[in-house]
Formats: C-alpha cells, structure tokens, sequence
C-alpha cells in the first residue's frame, strides 16, 4: 500500500538528469525528497551538453511518448509547442519512404502524431517544468562512484565532486544515467551476478547539418523521411527532414558499415542525393548551412536483462537508456523513457517506496516497454550483416518479415497504417498487428497501387523551391 499520510517524507535519489532522469525525479516527487546527482553543469537555455551528444541529431517522440509525457507533466506538449515545437500527424504531415522501398499515402484517419523540434528545446522545458519543483534539489558536477549497500539492499550512493568523496543515504536509488550506466559493476560490487547483455550492432553512423527553411516552408513543411533498406548487398542509407524551431531544417543522414556519412559538406550533399531517393538532396541542395556538420557513431542497441535476475536488491532501480539503448533511427528512446516514468508511478501509486520487493516490481514494471521498442529495433537490425554474434531468433525472423508485410500494406491502406502505428509509435503492443481487422486489410482490404514517388503536394515542392 501507498506511504500513509503523515508518516515521514521518504528520500530518492535519481542518477542523471536524463530525459528518464527527469520524469523519474517528476514521479518521485509524489512519494519522497528527490536529489538529482548529474555529472555535467546543465545549461540554461535551450543549449546542447556534453552528456548529450545525440541532442545533435534528428529526434521524434512518437504517441506513445507523447501520450505519456502528458500524463506525467500536463501540458508539456503546448509549452513545447508554444516555443516553437510542432505536433504533427501521422501520415499527413509525413512523407515517408519505408525500408521495403514503398511510399506511405498520407493518410490522415489515424489519432497520431509526432512531437517534433530540437532536442535542445524538448529538454530545456523538461528541465524547467521539473527542477522548479521544489520537493526536487539538483546536484550537478558530481559523479557517482559507487552503491551504498548489500545484496539485498542499497541504501544510497557514494558521490565524488570537486570537495572529495561522500556518501549520500535514501530509501531508492534510481539510476538514469543513460547508455554509459555503470550499473552492472555496482551490482556486483554488492555481490550479485553479472547481468545478462546483448548487443545488436547495424554499424549506423550519423552526421547532421542545419539548414535554414525556405520562408514559406516555415510551420507548414511536413517530415521528410528516406529510410535504409536492411539488405546484404549494400549499406543501409537514409535521412530524414527535420523542421524544427525557429525556421531550420535538421538534415540527419545515417549509413550502416561501409556507407557512412562523413563531416565533409560536399560529401554530405552528395550523400542526401544518393539515398534510394533523391529527394531530400534536392532539397537541400538550394538551401543555406547554418554551421558545420556534426557525426556520431554510438548507435548500437544494447540491452540489460535486469529483469530476469535471480536476485535484486531492494532499494535500487534502473530506467530508461540505462537499460537498454536503441538506434536513434527509430526514434523510440524518448518515448521508452517516458513509459518507463509512467512504469514507475504505477507500482508506486501501489506499493510504499521502502516496501520488500518494491524495487523488483519496477524493474519488470520498465522491462515492458522497453521489450516493446526492443524487439521493434532487432527485428530489423539483426538483418544488417556484422550486426551480432548471435543470429536473429525465429521469433525476431517471422516478426521482421511480418512487419514488413503491414508496411506494405499500410503505407496504401489507412486501416492497417491505423494498426502498424499504434505499434510503432509504442501505443499498444506487437499483438495489434494480428487482429482481425489487420489480418483482413493485409487479405482482403483495398489496397490503392504503390506511390510512384514521395507525395509532396504541389504548394510543397513550389513553397521549397523544387
């Protein structure tokens, strides 16, 4: 049962003020005094940080995220959006080549939508809406060592700052340190197992540029979206079209093992336009750079069974990107942090924060969806060659082969798009996709002939000068 009213204020402390960081501390807040220990001195404004290399690239929160940003923080959506943010529909707002080489119709009968803008914005505001509580104190430059505790229970954190080392006691210990969470070696350190990994590899890199928009593109352009097609023969290459705030393009272009895109700006224009479709080249060709080219290469999916483990100790949790981190191609990393904070709420709006076992409840509780955006990625990129030393199961091969089946069929069916999304957006479960109505749009339904070409409207292709 929940903490009784008038009983001591319990004490939380959250491991990186991450995007999982922050919701977490936000949850917390409810039940505890909630300390932040974050590693990096965290800006101002809407800025990039060290901690944060991907905040350079092309970031989506899908509706699943968007759904639970909003349960978590009501109104983060319209702050974000008041400064410059866009929610926009899916597919109507998108013009989207799949990885089997179709182009998705735009329909507009499906409920989603992308919340879209930097990724500097988005955290910004999370900052602001969360920090500004005043239950939640941050603690920045200051690196965590180590757990506080033993097998069966953690009990806090020993921190290291420019004063020397301490030790900070609390009822739960959350890390939200993101893909370089040390959390396994904590634990055995306290002298549990070594949990069990796995890494799915594809070998994507990433650069991208900044464009300003043409003027009568600005708040109406849609996403532009040329994925990779997952085949042996040649690397997977795509991009995506950004328009985020204050009149700018973000142009994201990813490669797989020997396709990379580099910090080269001829290069880059070169790469846009040899993608399986040379429409985002042609847009960019004309328009003007705004700064240089950024890359990145830590794009593995990676992923720690913390769930399955014999034994875990109270007192001591893991979300978000620390447990498993995705492809940024498929843009679920948000969204799973996000879920993962609603995870949490959930079992403690059940279960006292200091109870036995509460901790191993939250850690299958955020297990779910991060299964959900896991096997979504692996399906697709156990197929890119070099990706992993353990083949696809037969499991993550019948998945890929039926998903890719629904996209083709979605991408000219608004029925089945309605099924494929509530699954891709991490809405509902990989079982949306096997119900009735699914499997008859896949039989039976009316299936309009495959795009010729990406459906940009004629006022589109006139507006961004093509």
């Amino acid at each position: 049962m929940p903490d009784i009213a008038g009983s001591r204020r319990h004490t939380a402390i959250v491991v990186g003020a991450s995007v999982s960081g922050l919701f977490a501390a936000a949850v917390l807040a409810d039940f505890a005094d909630v300390t932040v220990i974050e590693r990096d001195t965290l800006p101002a404004g809407p800025e990039a940080r060290q901690g944060v290399p991907q905040a350079h690239h092309a970031h989506l929160v899908w509706s699943g995220g968007v759904r639970a940003f909003e349960e978590l923080l009501p109104g983060f959506t319209d702050d974000v959006v008041a400064r410059g943010g866009r929610l926009l529909h899916i597919m109507g707002d998108m013009v989207s080549r799949a990885p089997n080489e179709v182009w998705f119709r735009r329909f507009t009968s499906t409920w989603h939508h992308n919340l879209v803008c930097s990724r500097n914005l988005l955290d910004h505001v999370l900052r602001e809406r969360v920090l500004r509580d005043p239950r939640i104190s941050l603690d920045e430059n200051a690196v965590v060592e180590g757990l506080v505790g033993d097998a069966g229970r953690v009990s806090g954190i020993r921190v290291r700052n420019g004063s020397g080392e301490r030790t900070l006691c609390a009822d739960l210990v959350v890390d939200a340190s993101g893909r370089g969470s040390r959390a396994p070696g904590w634990l055995e350190e306290l002298g549990l197992p070594r949990v069990t990994e796995r890494q799915v590899d594809a070998g994507v890199a990433y650069a991208t540029r900044l464009y300003r928009a043409p003027a009568a593109t600005v708040g109406t352009f849609p996403i532009v979206n040329v994925q990779a097609v997952p085949s042996g023969a040649a690397p997977g290459r795509g991009g995506i079209i950004l328009p985020v705030e204050d009149g700018r393009w973000m142009v994201t272009l990813s490669g797989t093992r020997g396709g990379e895109p580099t910090k080269d700006a001829d290069a880059f224009l070169d790469f846009a336009g040899g993608l399986a479709d040379p429409v985002i080249g042609d847009l960019i060709k004309g328009a003007e750079p705004l700064g240089g080219i950024v890359t990145t290469r830590s794009t593995a999916n990676r992923r720690r069974y913390y769930e399955q483990m014999r034994s875990w100790p109270d007192g001591f949790a893991v979300l978000g990107d620390a447990i498993a981190g995705f492809n940024p191609v498929y843009g679920h990393g948000l969204t799973v942090a996000a879920q993962c904070a609603v995870a949490l709420r959930t079992v403690l709006r059940s279960t006292a924060i200091t109870a036995p076992g509460a901790a191993r409840r939250i850690q299958r509780a955020a297990a779910r969806p991060v299964a959900g955006a896991w096997d979504l990625a692996v399906a697709q990129d156990a197929t890119y060659p070099g990706a992993t030393d353990t083949p696809p199961t037969a499991v993550e091969k019948f998945l890929a082969r039926y998903v890719d089946r629904a996209v083709t069929t979605g991408a000219r069916n608004p029925t089945a798009l309605g099924h494929l999304l509530d699954v891709m957006s991490l809405s509902r479960p990989a079982t949306r996709l096997f119900a009735p109505a699914m499997l008859l749009a896949m039989a039976f339904g009316p299936k309009a002939p495959h795009l010729p070409g990406p459906p940009l409207s004629a006022a589109e292709r006139e507006n961004a000068r093509l």
